[in-house]
């Protein structure tokens, strides 16, 4: 029996790999297709799904190794939807088929994916969603509106929450499926926000078919299934994965150390905020591996509410410092973002988008609704709505 420590053990396993696998020789996605199937992609996750069945804080000692050898990522910024919130959906819910057919082309970034939840009607109360899903056959016909649907625009699969019963109670009567966006009748239209950008857009779908065989979880139970899935959103949004001065604080302080002139004023101001930043990082460290073990909890509404709070006080103080070149924002021309380029903008465009985000992902105000209650354990607010059949409500 082998004395080999776990992490000693993977280490070889990812010499092992390179040894076969040259990243400077190997096509980009030939290379993280190869990664994939040797289960050093999520190392947490089963056998034959991209993983090894290990511990997830053994992840690190992957990503170090292959990053120190000049491979290539799967570029998590460009698929945050994807990662952060339908691979552990697909994971518990969906068949062994299913999770073989959507976990490699997820991961490596091939298939990218967005989720079809929030509606005109439905955004904080996202139970009393209004997109109806009829049987039709081996599937179902989907008809409503969604909106704010991040990269839909990009994505080959939405996660999709429908109501299939109008008579039952606005939370019983939801199923949750997988779409292909490239199906018939499903029209992606794109909302402009403060910047000119347009990453978020209206999805449409018209007597869009969808098979039975892309539902996860049982019919009227979608709202169990939706609880994982916004679990995991709120870690992935307020929790990400990012190294220290990563994110919004390391704009701050960069700005901080190539001003020719620093306002004395501000020194607290940008010490106090590095401080909170380099804290939030730390204590969510412990919510990713919750989340990558599978047990994502309320906690992630903290760090998600944190994350916004901090992302908001930091381009604030990014835009005092730059004076009155802080206010200057002349593109506001219509586009599509470009994911790659955040190093290239000024602190006016951070200042403009960090304010959605207080609204994406759960407003702040639901987010301490559930802090509230199920971390501190307030009375609930009073609802009047939750035994009553959702067609009998009042819209």
């Amino acid at each position: 029996m082998s004395d080999e420590s776990p992490d000693a053990a993977l280490l070889r396993a990812v010499e092992d790999f390179l040894s076969q696998h040259d990243p400077k020789t190997m096509e980009r996605t030939e290379f993280l297709r190869a990664r994939f199937d040797a289960g050093l992609a999520w190392v947490h996750y089963p056998t034959g799904l991209g993983g090894r069945g290990l511990d997830p804080e053994l992840q690190p000692v992957v990503d170090t190794a292959l990053a120190a050898a000049g491979a290539p990522d799967n570029a998590p910024h460009r698929n945050v939807i994807g990662l952060g919130m339908a691979a552990p959906t697909i994971l518990r819910f969906a068949s062994d088929e299913l999770k073989q057919r959507w976990l490699r082309p997820l991961w490596t970034g091939e298939e990218i994916w967005c989720q079809l939840f929030s509606e005109p009607g439905a955004g904080s109360d996202l139970a009393a969603v209004a997109t109806r899903a009829v049987p039709d056959g081996d599937g179902w016909r989907v008809s409503g509106q969604k909106v704010w649907t991040s990269l839909a625009h990009d994505s080959s699969w939405a996660l999709l929450v429908a109501r299939t019963d109008p008579s039952e109670t606005k939370h019983r009567g939801l199923t949750y499926f997988v779409c292909d966006m490239s199906t018939e009748g499903v029209d992606v239209r794109p909302l402009r926000q403060l910047t000119g950008e347009a990453e978020f857009n209206e999805v449409f779908l018209d007597d869009v078919y969808v098979p039975d065989a892309q539902r996860l979880g049982e019919p009227g139970e979608g709202w169990k299934v939706t609880q994982l899935t916004l679990m995991n959103e709120r870690v992935a949004i307020g929790a990400g994965n990012t190294p220290r001065e990563g994110g919004p604080i390391g704009f701050l302080a960069r700005s901080w150390r190539e001003a020719e002139v620093r306002d004395p004023a501000l020194y607290d101001d940008v010490l106090r905020l590095w401080v909170d930043a380099e804290a939030a990082r730390l204590t969510t460290a412990r919510l990713r591996q919750q989340m990558e073990a599978g047990l994502p909890g309320p906690e992630g509404s903290g760090a998600k509410l944190s994350y916004a709070r901090l992302a908001q006080q930091i381009a604030s103080i990014e835009v005092d410092l730059a004076g009155a070149d802080g206010l200057r924002y002349d593109d506001y021309s219509m586009r599509r973002p470009d994911l790659d380029v955040e190093e290239n903008r000024p602190a006016a465009y951070r200042f403009l988008r960090t304010k959605g985000n207080s609204i994406e992902g759960g407003t702040s105000e639901i987010m301490r609704n559930i802090i509230a209650e199920r971390v501190l354990g307030l009375p609930a607010e009073k609802r009047v709505d939750v035994d009553i059949a959702w067609k009998d409500l009042p819209r």
